[in-house]
């Protein structure tokens, strides 16, 4: 049905194409115009346009003019000019939508239209790459067009201070990558004071290689943390304990599910290696999760392929693009296991300061676009996500490439043997030769194959990341042979040598297919580019991870009936429809997997936004007294309502409890007191009254011996540290939260619901425990003269705090259940969440 009405009505895509080439033509019918103006003139426009935004035209009005003149701005300072397809991908990025152009289309090219356009309204435009290398050198290339037209343009990369942050995000365009654009954003949201900030608001991002940095790097949060107070022996001697286990015997690992657990056996083995009685209690979750660590290091991760040792440290590779992920690092303990297997340092486990996902980080911009080779294939999850639909940009040139079928091997021995075979006959005749692997391990297997073949060739892999561009775009030379991990040098063109179209331009082998259809078309797409010839072909084998974990045993079986033998190959479409079939399964899982990350952080992302909106607040220099004032009164209101609970008079109320309680929050011994006859004539709200009068009356003498300026100041650095120090425990107890509300499915009960509801109660403690250690420090704090802050102290005070009122609590008494806003019975006269109902 569907197909029949694409056939009347044409496909979304060709719908959406034929809307938007009236555009495209008002924009080439500038080019005259353009081309007669002067220097000064065309960089007049820049003004013009602005003036006529300022008196109310939108950028849609003035779209038309304002592309062409980027066309001829850049004919003018490169001596290159929009084609129509590069105008109808700019007019795609600037409705806020992801534009699908295939390699060698020109996307950094393409960028500058709605980049220019979008930069006029003066509110910053960001543009975001994959790595320092292309922000670099697209700032410096394409930054020649916007400056030519009077705009200023940035760079943000990895060594720079804040001062040149600052700088470069003022400009009207900044070129980053998403890992410093997130990284100054959770750090913009950790400052002192105000002036310390670099960034200046979300209003329109495009993001080059959409697909890699919105879907392949979701599944990784940003994480700013700092050294944790664990000692790091234990991880050694669960990583010689787990050295000595035998695999199925002591333990269980599914590479698929990427799951290990220890068995009956490995279970009595561990609690005889650490003298500990049953491995299950509580007091020995530690232990357990040191020997799950341990376990998941020497089972499911391969040196080389999940990571590498370099200059004794365990660096993290990038699963999707092969790339080393320098200041990465597993979380929950696992890079601390892989360190102890790896014999190198161990660096003490981390404390988070501050996370967020790529999802939500994009999601905060105004507008977003993107730009890719390949997004077709993840197109559900643009719009389920990000509410970004994909347009398909036509090619330039009609793409004239060849995709060979697979070619399917038995043995992965087999395999490499033909993939040397075809390089060598192509090196032969000249035709150069890129070839796709999915691990380092792989493509040093295959050098060392082709070295004793004596044929010349690069290896391409995150060893070698520092040659990384200059190498692939060596890659189309006569005689080339280039290995490279699967996407490694986007974003560099590779241009065809002298001679090397006769000979059928650059062919593509690809040694396995990835589990996603999306990098394998990514490496296909390296050939081909603008009308270029080229070709391509996949070598697999039935060992390959893909086809071992998703399916292979059908297949196996049916070559087996056919008696194939180990070395004698098979083209056949049935197998490479089961092929993408199983690429199919890994995606809808991996989808399901980060649909799943992001239901969880919607809920922190929440609370993220709260938080960090009530530190703006403190940062815009708000006069904070009132604040303070009233969380005092919500105190207050708190504490009275726990000691008069279920008494009709004021003489059973527990009053004495009260002063304590109010005496341990703000006030000094003795500052409450009643009068016999005062009691029965109290109300709550005479009682109110009365407390919150000495609680003003003590404030104001507190800041009267401050000085009015310097309680401002102090109410400043006293809440903004309060709230990190809280929040950065928040989002331990979350991470811990997380990872034990999966065992409520066992209970019938949804883990995400569950996750919520709990979110929220642990949220709502937050704010109280906040409110109230504030109040506490503000109220006993203590200042010498030397303590006094400054405005240009980043550090904040030391601050003094009085421990008078404190009071050694008593042991609980177990008996019937305490109610969360009952008083505790230790009696500490806290609410029993906020003392030992914390660890209950």
């Amino acid at each position: 049905m569907l197909n029949l009405l694409e056939k009347i009505f044409g496909s979304y895509n060709e719908r959406e194409l034929k809307r938007l080439y009236p555009i495209v033509d008002k924009v080439l019918s500038y080019e005259d115009e353009m081309s007669k103006l002067t220097d000064e003139q065309l960089r007049a426009k820049t003004q013009e346009f602005k003036d006529r935004l300022n008196n109310g035209e939108t950028l849609d009005d003035i779209l038309p003019e304002a592309f062409a003149v980027v066309r001829e701005a850049a004919w003018r300072t490169l001596g290159m000019k929009h084609f129509p397809v590069q105008v109808l991908g700019g007019i795609v990025l600037h409705q806020g939508r992801i534009a699908e152009m295939k390699t060698g289309e020109g996307k950094t090219l393409v960028a500058t239209l709605p980049a220019y356009l979008n930069a006029l309204e003066g509110k910053g435009v960001h543009i975001v790459t994959v790595n320092d290398y292309l922000a670099k050198r697209d700032r410096n290339w394409m930054g020649k067009i916007y400056e030519f037209l009077g705009l200023s343009v940035g760079v943000i990369v990895h060594d720079m201070d804040s001062d040149q942050r600052r700088e470069a995000y003022n400009c009207d365009i900044t070129y980053g990558t998403n890992n410093e654009f997130g990284f100054d954003y959770l750090r913009d949201n950790m400052v002192i004071y105000k002036e310390e900030m670099v960034q200046r608001g979300f209003n329109y991002a495009i993001v080059d290689e959409v697909d890699s940095i919105l879907i392949d790097e979701a599944r990784t949060p940003l994480i700013i943390s700092g050294p944790g107070d664990k000692s790091t022996d234990l991880y050694v001697k669960a990583d010689r304990f787990v050295s000595g286990l035998k695999p199925d015997i002591d333990y269980k690992a599914d590479e698929k599910e990427h799951t290990v657990s220890l068995t009956d056996v490995g279970i009595k083995k561990a609690e005889a290696y650490f003298g500990v009685e049953n491995l299950a209690d509580l007091d020995n979750m530690e232990i357990n999760h040191c020997i799950i660590q341990a376990l998941k290091a020497h089972a499911l991760m391969k040196r080389d392929r999940d990571y590498v040792v370099k200059d004794g440290e365990v660096i993290i590779v990038d699963e999707f693009t092969g790339r080393l992920m320098f200041g990465r690092r597993y979380s929950d303990g696992l890079h601390q296991a892989i360190e102890a297997k790896e014999n190198v340092k161990i660096q003490s486990e981390s404390r988070t300061y501050a996370t967020i996902t790529f999802q939500n980080y994009f999601r905060m911009y105004k507008k977003l676009a993107g730009m890719t080779g390949t997004a077709k294939t993840e197109e559900q999850e643009f719009r389920d996500i990000y509410g970004l639909d994909v347009v398909v940009i036509p090619t330039n040139k009609p793409m004239i490439r060849v995709d060979y079928p697979d070619v399917i091997y038995k043995t992965e021995e087999a395999k490499f043997r033909a993939v040397v075979e075809e390089i060598v006959e192509r090196h032969s005749k000249g035709q150069p030769v890129l070839v796709g692997t999915v691990s380092i391990e792989k493509s040093e297997k295959l050098s060392q194959m082709l070295k004793r073949r004596g044929i010349k060739h690069e290896v391409l892999n995150a060893k070698y990341h520092e040659k990384e561009a200059e190498i692939i775009a060596k890659a189309g030379q006569k005689g080339a042979v280039t290995i490279a991990t699967n996407m490694a040098g986007r974003g560099t063109d590779i241009v065809l040598g002298e001679g090397v179209k006769e000979l059928g331009g650059l062919h593509i082998i690809g040694t396995e297919r990835h589990e996603s259809r999306r990098i394998d078309n990514q490496l296909r797409g390296r050939a081909g580019r603008q009308g270029d010839p080229g070709s391509s072909r996949f070598y697999i084998s039935l060992e390959d991870d893909l086809m071992r974990l998703f399916g292979s045993e059908r297949i196996m079986s049916m070559m087996d009936k056919l008696g194939i033998e180990e070395d004698q190959p098979i083209e056949n479409k049935f197998l490479t429809k089961q092929i993408e079939a199983a690429q199919k399964r890994v995606e809808a899982r991996n989808f399901d997997i980060r649909k799943n990350l992001l239901q969880y952080d919607n809920v922190m992302n929440k609370q993220r936004e709260v938080i960090y909106q009530e530190r703006r607040r403190v940062l815009e220099g708000e006069n904070l007294k009132d604040y303070i004032i009233g969380m005092v009164e919500k105190i207050v209101d708190e504490v009275i309502d726990i000691y008069t609970a279920n008494s009709r008079y004021p003489e059973e109320w527990r009053l004495d409890d009260l002063k304590a309680r109010l005496e341990d929050i703000f006030m000094p011994k003795g500052a409450l007191s009643f009068e016999k006859n005062e009691i029965p004539t109290l109300t709550k709200e005479s009682l109110k009254e009365k407390i919150m009068d000495i609680a003003t009356r003590l404030y104001d003498e507190k800041e009267k011996k401050v000085g009015y300026e310097q309680m401002r100041e102090l109410e400043r650095v006293v809440l903004l540290r309060v709230v990190d120090t809280k929040w950065m425990d928040h989002i331990d107890n979350m991470e811990r939260l997380r990872e034990g509300i999966g065992l409520r499915a066992y209970g019938q009960i949804d883990p995400i619901v569950a996750y919520q509801k709990e979110a929220y109660d642990m949220f709502t403690d937050l704010i109280d425990s906040i409110q109230e250690d504030t109040v506490r420090l503000l109220y006993h704090i203590e200042i010498r003269e030397e303590n006094v802050p400054k405005r240009e102290s980043v550090v904040g005070p030391v601050l003094m705090t009085n421990s008078e009122g404190e009071e050694k609590r008593k042991p609980i008494v177990k008996g019937k259940k305490i109610g969360r806003n009952d008083p505790c019975p230790c009696g500490s006269g806290k609410k029993y969440k906020h003392c030992c109902g914390r660890t209950a």
